[in-house]
């Protein structure tokens, strides 16, 4: 597979007022770090964090989230490290148990965001 630095994506993109941020998973160096789903959920929005920073934006302007987990038994870690981050009005959510490209990784997290009139 290629490095994480050589696929053909974008980070961040904007369309009109909506901001489509890519699948952030738990990296370091371009490898998977975390071996649980806390540590990686935690890491993944950190990951967010930053996307979101780097257009002016923070979690509360997050309107839609897909999430990826590899295991359904990860699901409730992973639920409450992510309730942790975001207030009501929450996203709204799919959460989808799958394999994930990169050996290791248990959760990968992408977002659309909303600009701010």
């Amino acid at each position: 597979m290629n490095s994480i630095s050589t696929l053909p994506l974008s980070m961040v993109r904007q369309a009109g007022d909506l901001v489509f941020i890519s699948g952030q998973l738990s990296l370091e160096g371009g490898k998977i770090v975390g071996d649980d789903i806390v540590a990686q959920t935690d890491r993944a929005l950190d990951g967010l964090a930053v996307q979101l920073t780097s257009v002016g934006l923070d979690f509360s302007d997050v309107v839609k989230t897909n999430v990826w987990i590899t295991s359904k038994a990860n699901f409730a870690g992973f639920n409450t490290t992510y309730a942790a981050r975001f207030t009501a009005p929450y996203p709204a959510r799919s959460t989808v148990i799958s394999d994930l490209v990169l050996d290791g990784a248990l959760v990968e997290i992408d977002a659309v965001a909303q600009l701010r009139p």
